[in-house]
């Protein structure tokens, strides 16, 4: 059965968002909320009728209701007509794809912007970086959000905020009129390195924490990690061109507790199962949503190896994931490179 295609009311902002997992649908709803007409692009048609009929994702936002002007399709053409805004979420592994199918549907004005935190293996690009090379559109065009995002919190309606993030203050302060409603606020900087890095390095922290959460230790390892985890964070951003301050910001410190301390969180679930003695392979067949994570700890540390800047919590990770070290024995490695006293 087909559809109808939702015209946009006069006068309103008319949006795209492509990706119709838990982080997509309750931005979808973000964005609804500031008053927007919005199309999300759902890869399965039986699910895009579920959330345009029913206003229900139940598969990925269960017991959430999404707003009246919130609709979904499975065809693009539909989702991107006329779009003001375009954006985007899906697998950081599948941007590139993705970006290829829909480059030539995205309105030539449209203000791009990425919602994903996670580094393309092999190239090694942030997700900025992708869109700019595949959309080839002018990097002001271009904006990222990020920040303590737990996607079923934000669809409850809790409180919290996000920064947005473009080398155009112009884009990011648009971007941020629209995602921000009375339960959630978008602030804005120029730092695009430094908001995306936040978002992809707290992920691999979490991995961490995750994982000595289901070794069972306590607090105290907990809190050193999330402590050198953000150092380990800063050093890595500003040896790429980012503000450290940022680092101190919503898009790092703020997302590193939020995904480090929630049991909502993907990332530190996927830890945690590492943590009791699952495999790699066991961990990726549980979960039913993408640990960005997971896929980020080797072209993470490939990137840090080509700035000399030493990570040994993400490393220690790579070695449990790759099943070469204990998972009870990572702890006394994650905190310290060297036996020698340093200086914090």
């Amino acid at each position: 059965m087909t559809m109808p295609i939702r015209l946009p009311r006069p006068g309103v902002r008319r949006i795209a968002v492509l990706g119709a997992g838990s982080w997509g649908t309750t931005f979808s709803k973000v964005l609804a909320d500031g008053g927007s007409d919005v199309a999300l692009w759902a890869r399965r048609p039986e699910l895009a009728r579920e959330i345009t009929q029913s206003k229900r994702n139940s598969d990925y936002l269960p017991g959430i209701n999404l707003p009246r002007n919130l609709w979904s399709s499975s065809r693009l053409p539909d989702v991107l007509d006329g779009a003001e805004f375009v954006f985007i979420s899906v697998p950081s592994q599948s941007l590139r794809a993705n970006l290829a199918i829909v480059s030539e549907l995205i309105p030539s004005t449209a203000i791009v912007v990425s919602l994903m935190k996670g580094v393309e293996k092999g190239s090694g690009l942030r997700m900025s970086e992708v869109i700019t090379q595949e959309l080839g559109i002018d990097p002001d065009r271009i904006a990222v959000a990020s920040g303590p995002n737990l996607a079923l919190e934000i669809a409850r309606e809790q409180p919290t905020a996000a920064v947005v993030s473009s080398r155009s203050l112009e884009t990011a302060s648009a971007v941020a009129v629209a995602a921000t409603n009375p339960y959630f606020r978008s602030y804005v900087n120029t730092d695009v390195i430094g908001t995306e890095f936040g978002g992809v390095l707290k992920n691999l922290i979490a991995v961490a924490i995750g994982i000595v959460d289901g070794v069972g230790y306590g607090e105290n390892t907990k809190a050193s990690i999330i402590t050198r985890g953000l150092a380990e964070m800063t050093e890595f951003a500003v040896a790429y061109g980012a503000r450290a301050e940022t680092l101190a910001g919503l898009a790092g410190l703020g997302d590193l507790i939020a995904t480090c301390e929630s049991p909502l969180s993907r990332n530190n679930t996927a830890g945690r199962l590492l943590g009791q003695g699952y495999t790699f392979s066991d961990v990726v067949e549980q979960m039913n949503q993408t640990a960005e994570g997971l896929s980020s700890v080797a072209p993470v540390l490939a990137l840090a190896e080509a700035k000399g800047v030493s990570m040994p919590i993400v490393r220690q990770v790579a070695e449990v994931l790759a099943g070469t070290m204990n998972p009870r024995d990572i702890a006394p490695h994650l905190t310290t490179d060297s036996d020698e006293p340093q200086g914090e």
